[in-house]
């Protein structure tokens, strides 16, 4: 499994990916940088709220903030994502294994379980 010390990066990662707006940001990031006004516009929240959600980004590692003039341009950084991609895929197995098993109660039915015999059917 991968974790880093303690798995507090981890943390602020999901934490970051839990509000559903830092997700809408970095899915315009993964486009090239933009400015926090250009993640805030289509989210119809103010410069203030989006620059918070922007910090959360940057203390999870999955934005870098630069400062060009007035204008603060941010660019997606994609390792932690990779990070939080191959600890999910470490459940992989489990589920595949969990999920097989439901299909395979569905297609051979549960034991004992009979159909039922409705009388007249399919005499219409």
């Amino acid at each position: 499994m991968v974790e880093d010390a303690g798995g507090r990066g981890m943390d602020q990662v999901f934490r970051a990916l839990a509000h559903d707006a830092r997700r809408a940001m970095l899915r315009r990031l993964a486009g090239g940088e933009l400015t926090v006004g250009e993640l805030a516009q289509p989210l119809a929240m103010s410069l203030a709220a989006a620059s918070k959600h922007v910090q959360m980004l940057e203390r999870a590692g999955l934005v870098r903030r630069t400062v060009v003039g007035r204008r603060h341009v941010c660019r997606l950084r994609a390792a932690p994502l990779a990070q939080a991609e191959a600890w999910l895929r470490w459940y992989e197995p489990f589920w595949n294994d969990r999920l097989d098993a439901l299909a395979h109660l569905f297609s051979e039915g549960a034991p004992g379980q009979r159909t039922p015999n409705f009388p007249n059917e399919g005499t219409g």
